[in-house]
């Protein structure tokens, strides 16, 4: 599995950098590609708990293909990896940091100046990829695991965003995922014989703002000189 995500960051990364050239060759109205990176502050929904604001601004690669049907309208659809999670506190003494690494495929609408600033909201559809959780007591970390594919959070995810660009390529979106992040009824050993559900009650959906850079700027061809 590591190879697999591996594979996907250096496609994305090797994407990105083919294209950031410097003649523009794209035709009007027809599709073009857009990519750029996040930075995400997040927290969590739960009640009856601490949350505590996270920062992630790695890995997050974003790649669009955007659809201009007119000088104020278009749409845009995409692949994305992007690492998504929270910071709660389960007592005064015992921090939890929780996060995954999700692929997720959006579909969305922008409205106003294409080629200035504009409104974007949409939805996308996510996979958890990689879980990890870290436990501190005390602000000494007693415990860190990473799994694949884990059945400790809901695989399957979905969010809605809106946003807004701002000058110099850069972008401000808000997006709240309407799938709670734990998989409740998950059970795991007690290391006694036993079982026991370590996320029952943790009902948990995660809100982000973030600010995103180039993500709708277009990227640029070199054109083939005769």
């Amino acid at each position: 599995m590591k190879k697999i995500f591996t594979t996907i960051f250096v496609i994305t990364f090797a994407l990105s950098a083919t294209f950031a050239q410097t003649k523009t060759v794209t035709t009007e109205n027809k599709p073009y590609f857009t990519s750029g990176g996040e930075w995400i502050f997040s927290t969590g929904t739960l009640q009856n708990n601490n949350n505590v604001l996270r920062f992630s601004p790695v890995i997050n690669l974003q790649t669009l293909l955007n659809f201009d049907k007119s000088e104020s309208f278009g749409w845009f659809t995409g692949v994305n990896i992007r690492n998504v999670g929270f910071i709660f506190d389960e007592s005064a003494s015992v921090r939890k940091k929780v996060r995954n690494y999700n692929l997720g495929i959006p579909l969305g609408i922008k409205l106003g100046h294409m080629d200035d600033r504009f409104f974007f909201a949409g939805y996308e559809f996510e996979i958890a990829m990689n879980y990890r959780e870290r436990t501190f007591v005390d602000e000494v970390r007693t415990e860190r695991f990473s799994v694949w594919f884990s059945d400790r959070v809901n695989t399957v995810q979905h969010a809605v965003f809106i946003g807004y660009t701002l000058p110099r390529g850069t972008s401000i979106k808000a997006k709240y995922y309407l799938t709670s992040f734990f998989n409740q009824g998950f059970t795991a050993s007690d290391g006694d014989g036993g079982t026991f559900q370590p996320y029952a009650g943790l009902d948990a959906n995660i809100f982000y703002v973030s600010l995103n850079f180039a993500l709708f700027k277009k990227w640029e061809l070199v054109a083939l000189e005769d």
